[in-house]
């Protein structure tokens, strides 16, 4: 049977996340890889970012990651933190995050921003649950409890823990089955 790939989004650290943020993410991933799940991300090959934190937590753990990256190449900013990586040719900010968010069964969001919305933009309309982790700022804060638009495919279900989310992205992936 197919492990369950869970996305993990979020801020690069060009939006200068938390050290909490940090944990938060690094906690994630511990979970994910304990639930025997495998951990997606959008791995980038020149900064760090909560994706890849959360991803070489998973790897610590002995999880699969899988990196969805940009360009060509398999080289990555991090590469500790992939057991495989899927290089798709597209440029960042414009195409990758679709193989992205399609490669992934449910996501969660933790702070982000514009990569990030454009990656819960895409899995909302390709209706693949997306669960928002809270307390951290970006759009993971700004679309808890809402909709993204008048459409109301989903309302985006805000988590206060990396146990909470995870609790929740398995909820909302039966639900759609």
């Amino acid at each position: 049977m197919r492990r369950l790939q869970i996305g993990v989004i979020g801020s690069c650290s060009d939006l200068n996340y938390s050290k909490a943020a940090e944990d938060c993410a690094k906690r994630l991933g511990s979970l994910i890889a304990k639930s025997d799940s495998t951990l997606v991300f959008g791995s980038e090959k020149d900064i760090s970012s909560l994706p890849t934190i959360a991803a070489q937590a998973a790897k610590t753990e002995g999880g699969e990651t899988l990196a969805i990256t940009y360009e060509k190449g398999l080289e990555l900013f991090n590469n500790e933190a992939a057991t495989i990586v899927v290089a798709t040719g597209l440029v960042r900010g414009g195409g990758r995050e679709l193989s992205l968010m399609l490669s992934c069964d449910v996501v969660i969001a933790l702070a982000g921003g514009s990569g990030t919305l454009n990656e819960i933009c895409v899995a909302y309309q390709a209706n693949i649950p997306v669960i928002v982790l809270t307390g951290f700022g970006g759009w993971s804060d700004k679309l808890a409890g809402t909709y993204l638009d008048d459409r109301k495919c989903y309302k985006f279900i805000g988590a206060k823990t990396p146990q909470q989310a995870l609790k929740l992205a398995v909820q909302a992936l039966q639900k759609t089955q």
